[in-house]
């Protein structure tokens, strides 16, 4: 995937005369150096605005940031550390999820950002803002993190100390995608090429605000825009477009009521990526922090086994028949009642009988998917079943998990080497 510092560069003259080796991709931010640079044009109209933003662009392209080096080595610590989401939504539901896979943490004092999860009493755990959850697993602050795909896109921008322990933990489910106005000039605008294909140029570039920079950065590259400028703001991005100060958003979409409520809409095509949340770690932390792997085999475990569980419902229900085998096989015939592998059936011992099993009556216990319960029970019906009950379900345990394997497979290491008896 090429970036933007991978294409020719091109030659793109800044307002102030001074030619600029920068893509025609810009990047123009809202910090107090690009609000001094943009003051002045408010007060002499749009052209001047669009000045401005270019020359902010243009000044940060051609800018030296600092940043800090990883440390060549871990830092000596006894406790492994766990980083979690600090507030929002997203807080909430890794909670919940943990609580769910009975890893509930304990956080005496609601000010305080250590915890720590009594099941496993050899991590801390630390609460942070989403950004620091990234940033921490990636500098080896904290060796396990839960967080949002689109953060880890953005903040971890691909870094290979980085390891995604698993990538679908069923919560905070949204897109990443371009808001674009309903109306006015974008009427007819209802694609990508559609947007492309407009009279972008280098005096009215395409702006775009957006809190995911660098995944914006790389996209418009990639889509094969020439004159964008990235706007950054904290908040209600929704409003830009109305306001005059952005053309287009760029921002997680969950339902897209906001985004009708404020008159923008989605592009076909416009989709940059789908989120949810996922659990990472620091790959020198799993090789060399001692009892990591072993905590993570457990997370994986109970994670895979509560996330599958939750999606089936156990159902039970007392059916008359020759033989246990020819109830089976009766189940087997419909669809849907197969169950993970294939129906249990039991005799039913009852009082009347002394409590000897009654002949040519079972009990079958099937796993059905919460989404087709209620057929599933007709059919059951239909069938001669009776008495049905239906619990839920905490844990469905394989063998091993997919994604265990698959993590050994990405340290290079094999499953001697881990001890997880």
């Amino acid at each position: 995937m090429a970036s933007l510092q991978q294409r020719a560069p091109a030659a793109v003259a800044c307002p102030t005369g001074r030619p600029s080796r920068m893509s025609s991709v810009a990047a123009a931010s809202s910090s107090s150096t690009g609000l001094r640079s943009a003051a002045p044009a408010r007060r002499q109209g749009g052209a001047a605005r669009r000045t401005a933003a270019l020359e902010v662009a243009c000044s940060l392209n051609n800018s030296t940031g600092t940043v800090a080096p990883k440390p060549t080595k871990l830092e000596a610590r006894e406790q492994l550390r766990l980083a979690l989401p600090s507030k929002g939504r997203m807080a909430e539901d890794t909670l919940q999820l943990l609580k769910d896979c009975q890893l509930s943490v304990v956080k005496p004092n609601p000010r305080q950002y250590v915890a720590r999860i009594s099941q496993m009493p050899g991590m801390e755990v630390w609460f942070q803002r989403a950004t620091d959850v990234v940033r921490k697993i990636v500098y080896g602050d904290v060796d396990l993190g839960i967080v949002g795909l689109d953060m880890l896109a953005e903040i971890g921008n691909d870094d290979p100390d980085i390891v995604i322990l698993h990538d679908a933990l069923d919560f905070g489910q949204c897109h990443l995608a371009l808001g674009v106005p309903s109306g006015g000039k974008y009427a007819d605008v209802n694609t990508l090429d559609d947007l492309r294909a407009m009279p972008w140029s280098e005096q009215t570039p395409l702006r775009v605000v957006t809190g995911y920079q660098n995944i914006a950065r790389k996209y418009f590259a990639e889509k094969g825009f020439e004159h964008v400028v990235l706007l950054s703001a904290d908040g209600a991005l929704e409003a830009a477009p109305a306001m005059g100060s952005a053309d287009i958003i760029l921002d997680l979409v969950s339902t897209g009521v906001t985004l009708r409520e404020n008159n923008l809409k989605q592009l076909e095509g416009g989709t940059i990526m789908q989120s949810q949340g996922a659990l990472v770690a620091n790959r020198r932390a799993l090789l060399e922090r001692k009892g990591l792997l072993e905590v993570c085999h457990e997370l994986i475990e109970r994670l895979e086994a509560h996330l599958t569980a939750d999606k089936y419902y156990s159902v039970i229900a007392n059916m008359r028949g020759e033989s246990a085998e020819e109830v089976s096989l009766r189940l087997l015939a419909l669809p849907g009642l197969a169950g993970l592998s294939g129906p249990t059936v039991s005799p039913v011992y009852t009082l009347n009988g002394g409590g000897a099993a009654e002949p040519h009556f079972f009990a079958a216990t099937i796993c059905v998917p919460k989404k087709q319960l209620y057929p599933a029970v007709k059919e059951i019906r239909r069938v001669g079943g009776s008495g049905v009950l239906v619990q839920p379900m905490t844990y469905i345990f394989d063998e091993e998990p997919a994604r265990w394997r698959q993590l050994l497979e990405n340290l290079g290491l094999s499953p001697d080497a881990v001890n997880i008896s």
